[in-house]
């Protein structure tokens, strides 16, 4: 095995021992041909995108139209994360739950080790250093990547802070999680991502996709950070991060969980509509929040990624203006087509016509779409227009409310509010969404996904949910929390909100109710605008539809209710007493 040459810049990296001799123990195992301790450097990464040019795992895009811009093609066996090789290995299989695949650790770790014996032989191993929020956070933690994927590499890059500074943090803080990685031969029957939390230990093997391969993001994020935050007393959620300007200049935070399909990257790039001038929104993060008590008792969120691994299939000027415009230079795409000019190019597009498909094959309708559907955009957050420099701030921002959203064709109303903490811990625990046609081939399927947090909880849910229940214990100033529903259908089957940007008129009820500003209707479920508590200023809608919008169907609920309580009660004995307490509570004022 080689070391890096002494004249080559990590030479000069203060390597902290514990990195160091964990590094020296993974080399050991997986008998690389050279190490390189990555530094983050313009020109490290302009030597990674030369080598990956010359080895066709990247192609360069037309310079002149998208300059800066690469496409790389993924084995066409790994285009998406595998949730059923994903496994959360704890001592005690009910602490993992029922909502994760369990192993136990000696077993995961004997299984891994075997696939990364002498897997890196004639590669180059990298060792990656990061930092999951900004470098100088109290509330940002780090992490050491090893793997021998340059293309993995170049998007921890843009999606972390990766390098010296991070590094150096790890040095003066003696604690990092460590992420071990090998694309393997990418054959799927060798394809495992194993999460030990009780170790803060991931190892992936067998994929190079950006959900398995990119440790930093759902493995390190949400699955380990969901099990430090429980041991340190916070939160790491499937949230973007908002924030929205009223004309007068006052600004509210809101972190909002929506399982896939649901608006979220629309809602976090929000574009207010013209009839509301003077507002603004600015994006602080587009997946995932991490959310701390702050000296003043209020919830403070940091974004702990530095960019977006965005899916790009369906973007457009229309749909998200702002996403269509920030890749358009200085971004990697995966698994898109190209045209004749070699442009970037995915179903949505209103332009172009593609020649090349995902695979890098002349492009037949026949044959499927041209574009992967789970096709993917990395790109730094910064280049969003609406980027919201607060998410650099060390110290966060604080969260006025928390949103809960699912995709409901008639249960759901467009926007309640629950009455306290307890009560809107209940509404997330209880989040569902209908599967589309296009997903799934049956419309109206019903899926619980607590909090958005199903394919990421590192932990059992039950456990999940006392530690959210516990925040009205430990906090005085909480925020508020709601929850939407963008998808209500009338009878016809049409929707009856018009959604994208006019969704800020439902954001301004809930941020006027997070400061008493506006009146709502006590329901069974929580609290409603009236028709007169939203702003319909230049909206084309009828008043009939607004009272669909607005209505409970108590029937409907009752059944729904039920149901939840047979979901919440599935976790038992771990599912906490106050959250069938809540659920009574609700289906009690169904029957008053």
């Amino acid at each position: 095995m080689a070391t890096s040459p002494q004249n080559h810049p990590d030479a000069l990296l203060v390597k902290p021992a514990k990195v160091a001799a964990w590094v020296e123990e993974v080399a050991r195992l997986t008998q690389p041909a050279r190490v390189h301790w990555c530094d983050g450097s313009d020109a490290e990464n302009d030597a990674l995108t030369q080598l990956m040019l010359s080895t066709g795992d990247l192609v360069k895009l037309k310079e002149e139209s998208f300059p800066n811009c690469y496409l790389h093609r993924s084995n066409p066996t790994d285009v998406a994360r595998v949730e059923h090789l994903t496994f959360v290995c704890t001592h005690n299989a009910e602490d993992a739950g029922p909502n994760n695949y369990w192993m136990d650790p000696p077993d995961g770790h004997r299984l891994m080790d075997g696939f990364f014996d002498g897997c890196m032989r004639g590669r180059t191993m990298y060792v990656v250093p990061y930092c999951m929020g900004p470098i100088d956070s109290p509330y940002s933690r780090c992490g050491i990547e090893i793997t021998d994927s340059p293309y993995v590499v170049a998007n921890m890059r843009v999606m972390t802070r990766m390098g010296r500074a991070a590094l150096e943090r790890i040095g003066r803080e003696d604690s990092f999680v460590k992420g071990l990685h090998s694309i393997g031969e990418l054959d799927p029957d060798r394809r495992y991502i194993m999460h030990f939390p009780e170790e803060l230990t991931i190892k992936s093997y067998g994929s190079g996709y950006g959900g398995n391969a990119l440790l930093g993001k759902k493995c390190h994020a949400l699955r380990i950070a969901s099990w430090q935050a429980r041991d340190e007393g916070w939160l790491a959620e499937h949230m973007l991060i908002v924030g929205v300007e009223s004309p007068q200049g006052e600004v509210h935070y809101l972190a909002c969980a929506f399982p896939s399909a649901c608006g979220k990257t629309n809602l976090a790039m929000l574009i207010p509509p013209e009839a509301l001038p003077g507002w603004k929104i600015w994006t602080l993060g587009d997946d995932i929040a991490w959310l701390h008590p702050g000296p003043d008792g209020r919830l403070y969120a940091i974004n702990p990624e530095a960019g977006y691994f965005g899916v790009v299939p369906g973007t457009n000027q229309k749909t998200n203006r702002h996403a269509h415009d920030m890749i358009r230079h200085d971004t990697i795409f995966t698994n898109v087509a190209v045209t004749a000019d070699n442009e970037p190019w995915w179903e949505g597009l209103e332009s172009g016509t593609p020649t090349i498909d995902w695979k890098g094959n002349p492009y037949d309708p026949a044959h499927g779409p041209a574009a992967h559907p789970n096709s993917r955009f990395t790109v730094s957050a910064k280049q969003n227009p609406c980027y919201g420099t607060m998410a650099d701030a060390p110290g966060g921002v604080p969260i006025s409310a928390i949103v809960f959203g699912g995709r409901r064709r008639e249960l759901a109303p467009l926007v309640f509010q629950a009455r306290d903490w307890g009560h809107g811990v209940l509404i997330g625990a209880a989040m569902a969404s209908e599967t589309t046609a296009a997903a799934t081939g049956n419309v109206g399927v019903v899926r619980r996904d607590p909090m958005a947090m199903k394919p990421f909880c590192g932990y059992n849910f039950g456990d999940y949910w006392a530690h959210w229940l516990s925040f009205d214990r430990r906090l005085p100033k909480l925020p508020q929390v709601f929850h939407v529903n963008w998808f209500r259908r009338n009878a016809e089957g049409k929707f009856l909100w018009p959604g994208y940007g006019e969704n800020l008129r439902v954001l301004r009820w809930i941020i006027d109710r997070c400061e008493n500003r506006a009146g709502a209707a006590e329901t069974p479920i929580g609290y409603l605008p009236r028709p007169q508590d939203l702003d319909m200023t230049g909206l084309d809608i009828s008043p009939k539809a607004v009272e669909e919008l607005l209505s409970v169907n108590t029937e409907a609920w009752r059944t729904e209710m039920h149901e939840i309580g047979e979901y919440l009660r599935s976790f038992a004995p771990r599912t906490p007493p106050r959250i069938l307490d809540e659920h009574a509570d609700v289906a009690r004022r169904l029957d008053w």
